[in-house]
């Protein structure tokens, strides 16, 4: 596959590659320079795919069958009635 340099430093991927590796608009590649020249690009992880690899990290510190959520929520609607009966 044969791309080539626009005036603007731009380069389009070939379709094959695209599809291959799954890419979309606004994927960000790292790009660095290889062994002989060559060029390497590899494409970064969107902050969702981040975010995915971080959801339940944290789970096991937590006891068995706490709920932080539960428990966020009746603080805050504790708070709410505190300032309710304060009015």
């Amino acid at each position: 596959m044969i791309t080539t340099i626009t005036g603007k430093n731009q380069v389009t991927l070939p379709a094959a590659i695209v599809r291959a590796l799954e890419l979309s608009a606004g994927t960000e590649l790292d790009w660095e320079i290889g062994p002989n020249g060559t060029l390497i690009a590899t494409p970064r992880p969107s902050r969702a795919q981040l975010a995915a690899a971080l959801m339940g990290a944290g789970r096991r510190y937590l006891l068995p069958g706490s709920d932080p959520i539960a428990d966020l929520i009746a603080e805050r609607v504790a708070d709410e009635d505190a300032v309710d009966s304060r009015s």
